[in-house]
């Protein structure tokens, strides 16, 4: 309904970062896609929202060049010339394993509840040092430099309808982080994407990971709603799995790169029909975008093509 009030970010529940003020945008009301209406849309964060894979290896092949380059370093002539010989393709399977390493390592503890607790920044530190030594170029940075750069996860960039999509959402939904990253680093990423989230909820709260149904149910319960008035939004079946499996509504929003099911089991899931709503990469869809239209929320053309003017296209930034 046009003018309705934007929804106020809810501080008390687990949002540590204060979130900048989003201008009011003008919405028509369509049909709705779900059914029921969720109150709730919960959002995986690592390459559903934010562009991990450019971030993290930019700043990889960014800082190994300072290191390369640094007229006080002193290098092993080993690591000085296996990081020398180290493309953005190089840097590109270095980041694919980080990120692999944190599935496992979720997944395990998820698993696992005897496995005792480390937060993904935790994680993150010691997955990296571990591939530095795979990959043999121990030394190339230092304890302080290896730290801040295992926190580029605190500063990864949004996909280019993330923070518009989102805001057209506040207009009728709670949206809340649901992901296995810390409280910290959700603060941080919301802050960095000025991805409006009213909500940050993370796996930490409830003492494991996705897909743990703790994390899913636990989420709900928090917002004191059954779990079919919550909806998972995820570029990753198997975490939409997860939520399906304990009753939350589910909604698929295809980004490049990030599915691990094969295309069979794609294509198993789309005909099983447990996404109840599926935004594709193709067609015109816009990622988040697409997703408020479709649950909608409309923006109007003149807004639409103001706000997309300088973006990218939606999924590809």
């Amino acid at each position: 309904m046009a003018g309705s009030p934007r929804r106020a970010v809810q501080n008390d529940l687990s949002s540590p970062a204060p979130l900048p003020k989003a201008i009011p945008i003008p919405i028509a009301v369509t049909a709705m896609a779900l059914s029921p209406t969720p109150r709730a849309l919960f959002f995986d964060v690592f390459g559903t929202c934010v562009d991990w894979r450019s971030t993290v290896v930019g700043e990889l092949e960014t800082q190994a060049h300072a290191a390369l380059n640094s007229a006080t370093a002193s290098l092993a002539s080993r690591v000085r010339l296996t990081a020398s010989d180290m493309t953005t393709q190089h840097w590109g399977e270095f980041s694919q394993q980080w990120r692999d390493g944190y599935k496992k390592f979720t997944r395990g503890l998820a698993a696992d509840a005897s496995l005792p607790w480390k937060s993904v920044d935790e994680h993150h530190l010691e997955s990296l040092k571990e591939l530095m030594a795979q990959w043999q170029i121990s030394g190339l940075w230092d304890d302080e430099q290896l730290r801040a750069i295992s926190l580029i996860w605190h500063r990864l960039d949004p996909w280019s309808d993330s923070a518009m999509g989102v805001t057209m959402l506040n207009s009728r939904f709670d949206t809340c982080t649901l992901s296995n990253g810390n409280l910290s680093l959700l603060g941080d990423l919301r802050t960095h994407s000025t991805i409006p989230f009213t909500h940050l909820f993370s796996a930490e709260l409830f003492g494991t990971y996705k897909p743990s149904p703790r994390v899913y149910l636990g989420a709900a319960e928090k917002l004191q709603l059954p779990p079919n008035q919550c909806a998972m939004v995820a570029a990753h079946l198997n975490d939409l799995k997860g939520a399906k499996d304990n009753g939350l509504q589910t909604i698929y929003v295809e980004r490049p790169g990030e599915e691990e099911w094969d295309e069979e089991h794609v294509e198993q899931a789309r005909r099983e029909g447990w996404v109840d709503l599926w935004i594709g990469s193709g067609d015109g869809n816009r990622g988040f975008i697409t997703v408020a239209e479709k649950l909608g929320i409309e923006l109007s053309t003149s807004d639409q093509s103001q706000m997309l003017s300088t973006s990218a296209p939606a999924g590809g930034a």
